[in-house]
């Protein structure tokens, strides 16, 4: 009977037991599970190449990530899965339960940032977004380092015009030189061989092309009016008449510090500059902006027109015309819609001779 007792009490210690490692077990993995609130939300956390999953555990609990060090352990000893954690700087919302931040690192979902180049941005423009310029004002070197393009264009002098414009979802400690990198590989992407044939046909440089497309990106109202914009251009290159566009006096103006803002100021027109269409004949030395894709194919693919001139017309669409007399009479009318409408508005004329 003692026997019976012994073994009975025995097992009431072992059950005993036994459930108290349930429990803990039960509430360390639930606790895995519960987010917790820490001030680190706003730091970046380098996991290192080579760091061992105690090694990340422990850098969570120091930075206050993680609240227990010990059920994190654990999870990883029992989920080989889980133990393959990725190098790379992240980031931690709170609250964060530690099994999602664990998911985080194992998944490589690095911190990033969101960087959106819009067609016809100067590098001016794109120097303003980009989030480690210079605090002077002045253009970020990596803007001047023409190696990244010496063999697409042996005259730049700037990546001005090959800065391709799209969204970039760039690593959180990326460099600029390293964001402007992508942004030149992704322009190649966008020259492709048939680009590059029609351009051989139409005896056009790279540079060239590149120049013609970024003053349609910046005349163009919308995707329509690119090759309508361009058969102008084109049909005027041919017939040697200037093209007398205005984006070209205003980035001449730029450069010459000199623009007001006003473009009707007829100082700008008059800007002795190889940039200002007005006076100097052919294309421009350079391109004036970052053309997209669609810019640089009608640049190559012009529609077959005979219109030498364009005026901004109503809803900020263009009036195209093949001679004088009939843009005179576009432009008579855009003004007339301009006294109807209300006094002020803005009054852009582009091509008018």
């Amino acid at each position: 009977m003692a026997h019976l007792r012994r073994r009975l009490a025995w097992f009431a210690v072992v059950t005993v037991a036994l459930l108290a490692v349930v429990g803990m077990g039960f509430l360390s993995y639930r606790s895995l599970h519960v987010p917790f609130s820490h001030r680190a939300a706003d730091e970046l956390i380098t996991i290192e190449p080579g760091m061992g999953a105690r090694e990340v555990v422990e850098l969570l609990y120091e930075r206050g990530i993680i609240p227990n060090r010990y059920p994190a352990l654990v999870y990883l000893m029992l989920n080989p899965a889980g133990r393959r954690l990725q190098a790379g700087d992240y980031e931690f919302e709170s609250p964060i339960a530690p099994l999602a931040a664990l998911e985080k690192i194992r998944r490589g979902a690095v911190a990033t940032r969101r960087i959106m180049f819009r067609p016809g941005l100067t590098i001016h423009e794109v120097n303003d977004l980009l989030p480690n310029r210079p605090a002077n004002g002045k253009l970020d070197p990596a803007l001047l380092d023409v190696r990244l393009i010496a063999d697409l264009d042996l005259q730049a002098t700037s990546l001005e015009g090959y800065i391709f414009p799209d969204t970039y979802i760039v690593p959180k400690r990326a460099t600029n030189a390293e964001i402007l990198a992508e942004a030149v590989a992704r322009f190649r992407r966008a020259w492709t061989p048939e680009l590059r044939q029609q351009a051989e046909a139409r005896r056009l440089t790279l540079r060239q092309v590149v120049t013609l497309a970024s003053m349609i990106e910046k005349e163009a109202a919308d995707d329509a009016e690119r090759p309508l914009v361009a058969s102008v251009f084109h049909n005027r290159l041919r017939k040697g008449m200037r093209l007398e566009c205005d984006p070209t006096f205003i980035y001449a103006a730029k450069l010459n510090g000199t623009w007001d803002d006003n473009v009707n100021n007829p100082a700008h027109r008059r800007l002795l500059s190889p940039y200002n269409t007005y006076l100097s004949p052919g294309l421009p030395p350079g391109p004036i902006a970052s053309p997209g894709e669609k810019s640089l194919r009608a640049a190559l693919q012009p529609a077959q027109t005979e219109y030498l001139y364009f005026v901004l017309g109503p809803g900020g669409r263009h009036r195209f015309s093949r001679n004088e007399a009939e843009h005179q009479v576009a432009v008579a009318e855009y003004r007339r819609l301009q006294r109807a409408q209300r006094p002020g508005l803005h009054t852009q004329l582009i091509n008018k001779k």
